[in-house]
């Protein structure tokens, strides 16, 4: 092995490496497949353990699952208030105009 003093030859050594690492990571998992330690991998470098119930939502799933939800309700609320100000402001500024549908999604 050859070490580069050039920058741009140590990049390119470092990217190599990084190939090299990646090809061995899945070297690695199938030969833990054949010694059958798969999958509980604990040699592997960042080894990460295939989900062990597929399709089934577990509670902690389920708990991020809920708390995704509540970030993305707030996110909408904030929408709809804002868009309930513009119309408002609109309204103020433009008084005994009716908004018709067409602008109505314009808004949106």
């Amino acid at each position: 092995l050859q070490v580069q003093n050039d920058h741009g030859d140590a990049t390119s050594d470092l990217n190599r490496r990084m190939q090299f690492q990646n090809k061995l990571a899945g070297v690695c998992e199938e030969m833990c497949k054949e010694v059958g330690a798969y999958p509980k991998c604990t040699q592997c470098p960042k080894f990460v353990e295939p989900d062990s119930t597929p399709g089934v939502m577990t509670w902690d799933e389920l708990l991020e699952h809920m708390d995704n939800l509540v970030s993305w309700g707030q996110d909408q609320i904030k929408g709809w208030h804002k868009q309930a100000s513009a119309l408002q402001m609109n309204q103020g500024s433009h008084e005994g105009t009716v908004v018709t549908a067409e602008v109505f999604d314009v808004m949106r």
